[in-house]
């Protein structure tokens, strides 16, 4: 099944890349990487706020980052022309907007690392780092930035 097909069976259309709300751009390609700038999770088109262990549960940070992962995709698309050209998904690295007692952090990024998964098969599995932090831009609950490797 096409990376397309997959898509489509699980009801994503992917978003235009959004325009950047700071000083940088939302990709870069050297050689066969492609680096995608951090993506804050959004809701209904505005920031999804919230931190987890305070005012928001993991399972909400999962479809936060499951959100985000959808957004990664599309700005990934737009990165490369065509997700077929994806060899391997590298890496993800995510931060979660916590209380210091939180400690759920890795099963929050899992709603982007399972979505990635489900797309890409073997090819979405990839390393990833989740880290806790006191505060994320625009009081965004989660951010997740990748990198990928493509076929020229």
């Amino acid at each position: 099944m096409s990376i397309a097909q997959t898509l489509e069976r699980l009801g994503i259309s992917l978003p235009p890349v959004s325009t950047p709300a700071a000083a940088y751009v939302p990709f870069v390609q050297t050689g066969n990487l492609v680096f995608l700038s951090g993506h804050i999770a959004k809701r209904d088109g505005a920031v999804w706020t919230g931190q987890l262990g305070t005012d928001m549960d993991t399972a909400t940070g999962k479809l936060a980052a499951r959100a985000i992962a959808i957004d990664l995709l599309g700005t990934l698309q737009a990165a490369v022309g065509d997700l077929e050209r994806v060899r391997r998904i590298v890496k993800l690295l995510g931060l979660v907007n916590s209380a210091p007692t939180f400690t759920e952090h890795h099963l929050v990024v899992n709603g982007a690392s399972e979505l990635i998964a489900q797309v890409f098969g073997e090819r979405g599995a990839h390393a990833r780092s989740a880290f806790g932090v006191a505060q994320l831009p625009l009081g965004a609950a989660v951010e997740i930035e990748l990198i990928a490797e493509i076929a020229p």
